[in-house]
């Protein structure tokens, strides 16, 4: 599939159907993500795979408390816990720490626990960019999936069920959300998301060319 078709047929899959995934198209996503700019290189990211029907379960049940309680889940919910698999892409802010302690970095003086000295904590925005390239490899592989933040008050939930503790010696992965993998189900069975009920934004309206408030004017060529 060409990149551009990529770009334009990714959408939120939230209704899978129950059939399974190649292991070959996680690991293919997660070798892309691997691909993502990042600060320093620090390469500050982690994916929890879960793949298995137990694994799956017991992340939802972490997550919601339809599923941890037994109740019925609503229909967003029903779709996305159809998934088979589900990725939780981790941001590790040790890595940019350790990084930026190195002697070709250390003159930036980041490399202490003073997150306000950095301009935005680029471990959270870097592991993003490689959660885009998961989605963008499971478009390009034909199937669909969805990228969800997690409940606020179930965060300590699912780190715990997924393993992410701090240590004495090592500050925990941070999940910064999760993505579902699997074929989609038919389209009317899921939720309906936001941009099926939103216009989307065309680019000439939120670009702004040399100063924000300048909008956007294409530049005519001429020739003499």
């Amino acid at each position: 599939m060409e990149f551009a078709e990529v770009v334009r047929r990714r959408r939120m899959t939230r209704a899978y159907a129950s059939d399974p995934v190649d292991p070959a198209v996680v690991e293919r996503a997660l070798d892309h993500a691997t691909r993502a700019p990042s600060a320093g290189f620090s390469q500050g990211w982690a994916f929890v795979v879960l793949d298995t029907p137990e694994a799956v379960r017991g992340f939802w049940a972490a997550q919601t408390d339809a599923a941890a309680e037994g109740g019925t889940p609503d229909r967003w919910l029903a779709g996305m816990m159809a998934a088979p698999v589900v990725v939780v892409p981790c941001s590790r802010r040790s890595a940019y720490l350790d990084r930026y302690a190195e002697p070709d970095k250390a003159r930036a003086g980041l490399q202490d626990h003073d997150e306000g000295r950095w301009a935005m904590p680029y471990w959270h925005l870097d592991t993003a960019m490689a959660s885009l390239l998961v989605l963008q490899s499971v478009t390009d592989a034909g199937l669909g999936a969805c990228f969800f933040g997690l409940v606020p008050d179930r965060v300590d939930a699912v780190k715990a069920q997924l393993g992410l503790v701090d240590t004495g010696a090592e500050e925990a992965p941070h999940p910064i959300g999760a993505i579902t993998i699997g074929h989609p189900a038919d389209a009317t069975t899921g939720a309906r998301g936001s941009a099926s009920r939103r216009r989307r934004t065309p680019w000439q309206e939120t670009a702004h060319r040399g100063r924000w408030g300048n909008g956007w004017t294409p530049r005519t060529e001429t020739h003499a």
